[in-house]
């Protein structure tokens, strides 16, 4: 019930279930909404397309709705998967054609959609670009970039351990928990609020209370959401302007973006590097193309020559523990999942079903954004894995 400010004395009934609480409105179901609506529930920075062209997407259809995969034992057809696996968006692209795009829950080919740690492939992307044009050394310490770091456990680690997620910083990513070092980060980032008077007020205050290290640098991979927004603090001192600027600049202009995306921002402006990026369904396809076409756009080098094969390196023996149960042959490098350093597909991957499946050997590319009730399903990863390579296969 809020005054209605038209009629002095009188009131509207808000119905209870249309008010998202702000505990939960990433939390099922109020993020079948919310994953498209970001920009009306907090403060968010534009990564502006400009005013260069737009990258077109030829289309050229095919039926794949029909086509029958397996995962776990279960065989169902790609247009089952799609209906009852909480799917906003997908897009598959071969050759720089779209061969399908499906849109439910009210998306549409303008909406933006969060895309959780997706955002970690694209920050990554970013410091490819820096590096490339001698703005950003990956070799080098952090604290030439972030002195007042000398004062955390991130004293020692290299740029290269952010990209990698090899530091030895201690760190709980526990999402269910509310006392977890990930749930800190949910107030830092401001995506929540907390009564706790001696919680961070926002990211930088968060990254300087890290002073415990967990295991030395370099020797062990361990999925640390935090390293991605330090990275984004060390691009801002290489490139000189704020992460969304330096995006915008280095990477969504030249893309050909077709539209505007955005981060969400903490308290103190900083753009959330580790999970608040929103874009389109398309715009996500063009990034995607940028590495299934070996960096180039519209058969220009955007990317460092080299660059997609670096990222495609990487080290399985470094990658142990509950990381196998989704890719069993997998590794991390780069801000990138690599589904096998053999076979070399990369993945970005975002909690709620979040999922961007790169094959450049191939120019094979697919896009998934959903709104799953669940932060991260085991089974439902391997589902979404093996839809994609069913679709490969069937496009050859």
């Amino acid at each position: 019930m809020v005054l209605d400010p038209c009629h002095p004395g009188q009131t509207l009934m808000i119905p209870q279930d249309r008010v998202v609480p702000r505990a939960a409105w990433d939390r099922a179901p109020w993020n079948r909404w919310t994953f498209q609506h970001v920009r009306e529930l907090m403060p968010t920075a534009a990564v502006r397309r400009g005013a260069g062209p737009v990258l077109r997407l030829p289309s050229t259809v095919m039926e794949l709705t029909d086509l029958p995969f397996t995962s776990d034992g279960v065989t169902q057809t790609i247009g089952e998967f799609l209906q009852t696996t909480q799917t906003d968006g997908f897009l598959i692209l071969h050759r720089d054609r779209i061969v399908l795009e499906y849109y439910a829950n009210g998306m549409t080919p303008s909406t933006l959609h969060l895309s959780q740690s997706v955002a970690k492939s694209l920050v990554g992307t970013l410091a490819g670009l820096l590096a490339g044009r001698g703005f950003l050394d990956i070799k080098a310490p952090v604290t030439a970039y972030l002195p007042a770091l000398e004062r955390t456990a991130y004293r020692g680690a290299t740029v290269q351990h952010l990209l990698d997620m090899t530091s030895g910083v201690a760190w709980d990513e526990n999402y269910e928990a509310t006392d977890s070092d990930i749930a800190r980060m949910d107030v830092a980032s401001g995506w929540k609020d907390s009564d706790c008077p001696t919680w961070p007020r926002h990211m930088w205050e968060l990254v300087l209370t890290l002073q415990r290290a967990a295991r030395p640098h370099g020797q062990l991979f361990a999925y640390r959401s935090i390293e991605t927004d330090v990275l984004g603090f060390v691009l801002q001192q290489a490139g000189g302007a704020s992460l969304a600027e330096l995006l915008s600049r280095e990477l969504w202009q030249p893309l050909g973006a077709e539209e505007d995306a955005c981060f969400t921002v903490d308290p103190a402006g900083f753009p959330y590097a580790s999970g608040g990026f929103n874009a389109t369904l398309r715009d996500y396809g063009r990034f995607a193309l940028l590495y299934a076409n070996g960096g180039r756009v519209a058969g220009k080098q955007l990317l460092p020559h080299g660059w997609v094969e670096e990222v495609q390196t990487a080290n399985h023996a470094r990658f142990v523990g509950h990381y196998r149960e989704v890719l069993p042959r997998g590794a991390y490098h780069n801000q990138f999942w690599i589904e096998d350093p053999e076979q070399r597909v990369l993945l970005a991957r975002g909690v709620f079903g979040q999922l961007i499946y790169l094959d450049p050997g191939t120019g094979f590319a697919g896009v998934k954004l959903s709104s799953w009730p669940v932060f991260v399903d085991v089974a439902g990863t391997r589902r979404a894995l093996a839809a994609m390579r069913a679709i490969r296969a069937a496009l050859g």
